[in-house]
């Protein structure tokens, strides 16, 4: 698909269609999938940008508190590929299933580079859309889901929003405040994501020294989560600390 075919984005997300050309791997993690990897799963995850009431924002889910894996963990909405699918099919049936999201209201119009989580062995796709006619969201399964957020981006970008989130064994991640009373946890891997994409954006600023935050305890609980935009990330931390 070429770039092109997209003359319908707004020009503030412009700057995200030109990042997606030259971004690489290396801009936003350490970890490459391995070419003689057995036993790789291959997943995505939609980053749909589009205008809410409060400007441009960001479409993340929170997971139910009650889960054995990862409970409370902010992501982007996504899964594992089924047979026959492509990763932008994935995104969007997995997007539809979390929140309603109507599918034919989004334009795909770039991908990020595919990211390695080592100790899940998943090789995740972040599949950058455009909103172009937004449609009702809400939470599907209260059983998987507890909340579906828009973010506004210029939350974001605000300082007063930004975080260090420290780990019960002392490894530090960036995260970000969010939610009606910014008062829920984006961090891991999506939060590296996002952190990492806006730094080469532009968008922000790397802030080592952002107030510290502890995970609250209903986070820390439970076994290695099966979706892949939960896992424990410690690529960006490590990233941070070097």
């Amino acid at each position: 698909m070429s770039w092109a075919e997209h003359p319908g984005l707004p020009d503030w997300l412009r700057p995200v269609e030109a990042a997606a050309r030259s971004i690489t791997v290396h801009d936003l993690t350490r970890f490459m999938v391995p070419d003689d990897a057995d036993g790789v799963r291959r997943s995505s995850v939609l980053m749909l940008f589009g205008e809410g009431p409060s400007g441009p924002d960001l479409l993340l889910t929170e997971r139910a508190h009650h889960m054995r894996s990862h409970p409370g963990q902010v992501s982007f909405p996504g899964g594992s590929i089924d047979p026959g699918e492509t990763a932008h099919e994935t995104a969007l049936r997995e997007a539809h299933e979390e929140t309603g999201l109507d599918p034919a209201g989004v334009e795909v119009f770039a991908e990020l580079p595919e990211l390695w989580l080592p100790p899940s062995n998943f090789a995740v796709v972040p599949v950058l859309a455009w909103w172009r006619e937004p449609s009702p969201v809400s939470v599907r399964s209260p059983d998987e889901v507890h909340a579906v957020w828009r973010v506004p981006i210029s939350e974001l970008r605000d300082t007063a929003h930004r975080i260090t989130v420290v780990g019960p064994r002392g490894w530090r991640s960036p995260g970000f405040l969010v939610g009606d009373d910014h008062d829920v946890i984006l961090w891991g891997f999506t939060g590296g994501i996002v952190a990492r994409l806006f730094e080469f954006l532009g968008w922000i600023d790397d802030l080592p020294d952002a107030p510290e935050h502890e995970l609250p305890a209903y986070m820390l609980g439970g076994r290695p989560p099966a979706n892949v935009d939960v896992q424990p990330n410690t690529e960006f931390e490590e990233r941070r600390r070097g």
